[in-house]
């Protein structure tokens, strides 16, 4: 097992009615900003009961912060915020807000070019306070310090973390999800998924408690995933759901490990120049990434053959390619489509994302940095 550091500050108020809980989270007198996206927190009832709650504060909302959040939308809450001296952040949303809401935190506060946040790495020294009620468990963002925002003019997809945007607290409250489409719900479960297989399908550390947690993990996924979409108000089946997407991100898992997030990369570029969802890139590209990868992840694809999808007959090549199979039609079962194809993209879009890989520096990707432009064009290939 690797050295490591773990710390993980958010605090998680888990279950049904939660929501009432966070005026005791947020400090007195605050100048509140609620932000969120489409109308669906307004249709569902969330965010009149996230205003009844915060009813002794001063409250300000910002709405239409998109999936894959823009650099463009969020400046405009990062100006609101500053004329409004707000000095506490609440994200009522999915991975997307809450991504958007750590930027807006991160950018008010930064006295330079908050696009250099992103763009260059810029230093964050501190940020607004915020918390997140989560009403799409996918990304981890609410228990987490990482963030991936777009930027329209420049199609540019761009991840930062730092430690001071870890939320204070999040509300997890799964039956908040009963009324998620199965769209949303099926990219979910694949966002959760890969984010497991990015810290897992690795090399072999001698970490048998984060093998075995991220294992758990995965089989919560293959066997809850399509209840999910079979019976959508099911608390437990959500409850488990959320809380395996939290962990699936929150450093546990990681901690220790060597980890990839090749899949990742790759796939923000297909979102850039293409839109896709950002689980759609993911069924995409993870079972090419693992054909592509095989070798150097032989070992721990022999245990995820074996204990996730019990695969112990046959010579080791067959197992693999049973494994990664098993994982395409596992994706397909939820109606994620694992194919460029069919999302209407040919293999002449490659060239332009091969370029995109080179224009962000993502030329010695993976848990070796050996992923470099010639295999990532391969993954492309292989995914078509």
């Amino acid at each position: 097992m690797q050295n490591f550091t773990l710390h993980n500050p958010t605090r998680i108020l888990f279950g049904q009615g939660r929501i009432a809980d966070i005026s005791r989270e947020i400090p007195t007198g605050a100048r509140v900003l609620v932000t969120y996206g489409g109308g669906s927190v307004v249709k569902t009832g969330t965010l009149a009961e996230v205003k009844s709650a915060l009813k002794d504060f001063t409250v300000f909302e910002f709405a239409g912060i998109e999936p894959n959040p823009t650099y463009e939308t969020l400046m405009q809450a990062i100006e609101l915020a500053r004329r409004e001296q707000i000095d506490f952040l609440l994200a009522v949303g999915g991975g997307s807000v809450i991504d958007g809401t750590k930027f807006i935190a991160a950018a008010i506060p930064f006295s330079g070019d908050p696009w250099d946040i992103l763009a260059k790495g810029a230093a964050i020294e501190r940020a607004i306070p915020f918390g997140s009620v989560l009403t799409l468990p996918a990304t981890g963002s609410e228990m987490n310090n990482f963030a991936v925002v777009s930027r329209r003019a420049s199609s540019d997809k761009l991840a930062f973390s730092s430690p001071v945007v870890f939320p204070l607290f999040s509300v997890l409250d799964p039956s908040k999800t009963f009324t998620l489409p199965p769209r949303q719900v099926a990219n979910g479960v694949v966002d959760a998924f890969v984010h497991v297989t990015e810290q897992y399908l690795t090399y072999p550390a001698d970490a048998k408690v984060q093998d075995r947690f991220a294992e758990g993990l995965l089989l919560t996924l293959i066997e809850e995933g399509p209840r999910a979409l079979q019976e959508p108000e099911n608390y437990a089946v959500r409850a488990n759901l959320m809380w395996t997407a939290t962990l699936a991100l929150n450093g546990l898992i990681g901690a220790g490990v060597p980890q990839d997030w090749a899949t990742h990369m790759l796939g923000h570029e297909l979102t850039a120049l293409h839109g896709l969802d950002h689980a759609q890139t993911l069924a995409v590209l993870l079972p090419a990434m693992l054909q592509v990868c095989r070798e150097e992840k032989r070992e721990k694809l022999l245990q995820y053959a074996d204990r996730i999808w019990g695969l112990r007959e046959g010579n080791a090549e067959a197992r693999i390619n049973q494994a990664i199979e098993h994982t395409r039609q596992f994706f397909e079962s939820l109606q994620v489509p694992t194919r460029l194809s069919d999302y209407g993209i040919g293999t002449e879009a490659i060239s332009a994302l091969m370029a995109q890989l080179e224009r962000h520096g993502m030329v010695a990707l993976g848990e070796h940095q050996d992923l470099d432009i010639a295999r990532s064009q391969q993954v492309y290939e292989m995914a078509a």
